[in-house]
């Protein structure tokens, strides 16, 4: 049988220091992946990639956000190197339960990576 917790704040054993689950709900990551290319090592609420090429891919969630507002944080790198990232047009490359990124190396040419790291923040759907 499943149970439910319900509180306002939570706080430590002190009482010194109290944080609102609002607070603790809005600032969590909602999904994240570990990838190489596009085989993830380990990942959450990510049920998907597609590579459209060499250093453009598209990961897609298990549960989507209720917009398309969300936050991306990311790293890739390759042999030591970091590449940046750089995400398609919104309209064509980002959704609620997805988005299709390309990978940049120092020339700003698509590079595949050995190592992708992303985390999605916002409001789940």
């Amino acid at each position: 049988m499943a149970s439910i917790l319900r509180v306002n704040t939570l706080t430590d054993a002190s009482s010194g220091n109290s944080t609102a689950m609002s607070t603790i709900n809005q600032g969590t990551a909602k999904a994240w992946i570990n990838a190489n290319q596009i085989t993830a090592a380990d990942s959450f609420n990510c049920s998907g990639t597609t590579d459209h090429g060499t250093g453009n891919y598209t990961y897609t969630l298990t549960s989507g956000f209720s917009n398309s507002n969300w936050v991306l944080t990311h790293e890739a790198g390759h042999d030591g190197v970091t590449f940046g990232f750089y995400i398609q047009d919104a309209t064509t490359g980002r959704s609620s339960n997805s988005h299709r990124f390309e990978i940049k190396g120092d020339s700003f040419t698509n590079q595949d990576a050995d190592l992708m790291q992303q985390a999605f923040l916002g409001d789940l759907a």
